[in-house]
């Protein structure tokens, strides 16, 4: 098993990338092809103080070219053809990597999913799905960024690549589905929240209604799906709201000696809540829907948190995570044609 990461690719290139990529091979089986400017991969090598057994497990290939955020990731994707982002990904589909990971621009992952990866037979558009922390367990959120209008047939094969991603992620066998929406009655939302309703209601999958924004984080579901545009604005809100709640409680705790000496006694709690907050736990949001196994790491990883990206997508693949995927879109069949 082979993956292609985009070394260049993320808010501090391959400073990060490439110790993270050394970390992940502590915790996973893969072997990893670095991709992006060879004299300056092995330079963090060098850096890093790669140790033989892991180089053995490394190979490099050479991008002469990036994809900035300032680019237009449609025509950078188009134009850009030896980027590091790109030639990863034709590796996936080449057949010479079974996965890729890249912290680089979003808009151009997304761009380059199906139009270099391909998509699976039967869907229509990819969606980007990421792991959300709530009080029970985690749960799987998409789309969160993809595509911001969607039709009924969309969120249902979303709903479809959610559950049989979650199932392996998360190690549940039928997982549950809620539908991101302004209210609980079938009859709340647009026009289109009230087909894809329908649709979910009848598709055979674990559906269990509409859920609020004030419910995403009661973990009463294991995938919520939604349209791109809403499951964004939900998701940097969760993230905006964690960290301006954390902020509050610094604050709060300078107020007197009182409150210090109560910190003190509940800092190993606060602790914890952190890590469950930490988006570096959590590997990744991948691009469901694509014939091979696309992820997305956060734009500010470190090298801890492309260590968990890579680690997480090297365990489904092993898994066989996209054969599932595509199983499931197959049993799904025509019903829910939408281009």
């Amino acid at each position: 098993m082979i993956i292609a990461v985009d070394a260049m690719g993320g808010d501090w290139g391959p400073s990060e990338s490439v110790p993270g990529a050394l970390k992940a091979l502590e915790r996973c089986d893969a072997g990893l092809v670095l991709v992006g400017d060879e004299a300056v991969i092995r330079a963090e090598l060098a850096k890093a103080g790669a140790a033989s057994s892991a180089e053995q497990r490394i190979s490099i290939v050479h991008a002469s070219e990036q994809i900035t955020m300032e680019d237009d990731p449609l025509e950078a994707v188009r134009h850009k053809r030896d980027s590091s982002l790109v030639v990863a990904a034709r590796l996936v589909r080449e057949g010479a990597a079974s996965a890729m990971v890249s912290a680089g621009s979003t808009g151009a992952l997304v761009a380059a999913g199906p139009l270099v990866v391909g998509r699976i037979r039967g869907i229509a558009r990819p969606a980007l799905a990421t792991p959300v922390p709530t009080l029970r367990r985690p749960c799987l959120m998409l789309d969160v960024g993809a595509n911001p209008e969607c039709k009924p047939e969309h969120l249902l094969q979303f709903a479809v690549l959610g559950s049989a991603y979650a199932s392996e992620l998360f190690g549940v066998e039928r997982p549950s589905v809620g539908l991101l929406s302004n209210g609980t009655e079938p009859t709340k939302g647009t026009e289109v929240h009230r087909r894809a309703y329908e649709l979910l209601a009848q598709s055979g999958l674990n559906f269990k209604g509409n859920l609020e924004g004030r419910d995403i984080q009661q973990g009463d579901v294991d995938v919520i799906v939604s349209d791109g545009f809403t499951g964004n604005v939900a998701l940097k809100l969760m993230e905006g709201l964690g960290l301006a709640m954390f902020q509050m409680i610094r604050e709060e705790i300078g107020h007197g000696f009182a409150t210090k000496l109560g910190a003190v006694m509940v800092k190993p709690a606060l602790k914890k809540v952190k890590a469950r907050l930490d988006y570096s736990e959590y590997g990744g949001a991948p691009l469901l829907g694509l014939a091979g196994l696309v992820v997305k790491a956060h734009g500010s990883s470190k090298a801890r948190a492309f260590a968990s990206a890579i680690a997480v997508t090297a365990r489904l693949t092993q898994a066989g995570v996209v054969a599932n995927m595509e199983r499931a879109a197959q049993a799904l069949g025509g019903s829910a044609t939408a281009n």
